[in-house]
């Protein structure tokens, strides 16, 4: 066997072990656990953990000043009230906002005023406890990675970028700065840096061999192996729409590592939670997830 492959076997136990003896797939909270919590949010972080989640899943953007924040969207817009606070900024792009600024935000009132998933109205969340998301800020990466670490968690960090085959400038930083965060914490085992942009992975597995990295997918490459080995990505995390028979049954022989997202459904959650070739399942509904392994606690 190769030094690749000791390494990627390794990696495979690591992954694996993490989880506290827990069989089955892995339980990754998608943004936090979202359907209760502000997504993005520390909280949202902390009741993955409560709910017993292996880890959790954020998306990483940098503000007009350089540093890192969690942050889904292009645009502050859907998620806090900078069109109150800022009126005359639109489109209220994260890039164009300090971290000062995008820290005088309310990232969690937009979820009790909607309730998008129901949960308020349903009961799961109690008015009590949808008050408490008022005033919610936006967290820095340094932060959540600060709890992931308190809390003894997993985490799937998501560098929003555009797929290139180039890397842009603002994209080494993000990718650098990342890299500098997770070294200083000490968590390069404990994280998965996935992306949609192949420039990033690629440039990480030059200067950061030693954390794992995953390349997600609308669409699949015409040879997943070769084009993931290409980028030096350790996992394919496709769209859940993607993954066949064939696609599982290729990767895990060529030891790749598979976390299928968005998965919410209860019928996709049984059907992928059997499978033991699925390293991870990223959901909005943890707690569903968690109920079906019969982990719920």
């Amino acid at each position: 066997m190769n030094l690749g492959l000791i390494v990627m076997a390794m990696w495979v136990f690591v992954g694996w072990t993490h989880a506290s003896g827990n069989s089955g797939p892995l339980v990754i909270a998608h943004r936090g656990a979202r359907s209760l919590v502000p997504e993005n949010t520390l909280a949202a972080a902390r009741l993955a953990w409560r709910l017993g989640a292996d880890g959790w899943e954020l998306d990483v953007r940098m503000t007009k000043d350089g540093e890192l924040i969690l942050m889904h969207d292009e645009t502050l817009s859907r998620t806090t009230n900078a069109p109150s606070l800022f009126p005359n900024r639109a489109p209220w792009l994260v890039s164009d906002f300090t971290l000062a600024e995008i820290k005088m935000l309310d990232a969690g009132s937009w979820f009790v005023d909607q309730d998008p998933y129901g949960t308020i109205a349903a009961g799961e969340v109690s008015a009590d406890e949808a008050l408490q998301f008022r005033g919610e800020k936006v967290p820095t990466f340094k932060e959540a990675l600060a709890l992931t670490k308190e809390l003894g968690f997993w985490v799937n960090i998501e560098l929003k970028s555009r797929p290139s085959f180039v890397l842009s400038p603002q994209a080494k930083t993000m990718a650098d700065r990342t890299v500098a965060l997770i070294r200083e914490m000490g968590l390069e085992k404990s994280v998965l840096i996935s992306s949609f942009d192949p420039a990033i992975l690629q440039y990480l597995a030059t200067v950061a061999p030693e954390i794992p990295r995953g390349l997600l997918v609308f669409w699949l490459p015409r040879d997943p192996v070769s084009y993931l080995q290409g980028i030096g990505a350790n996992a394919l995390n496709p769209r859940y729409n993607l993954v066949t028979e064939d696609l599982l049954q290729t990767l895990s022989m060529a030891g790749f590592q598979i976390y299928i997202w968005t998965v919410n459904e209860p019928a996709d959650l049984q059907r992928f939670s059997s499978d033991s070739r699925i390293t991870g399942i990223i959901t909005d509904w943890p707690q569903r997830l968690l109920a079906i392994l019969g982990r719920k606690k």
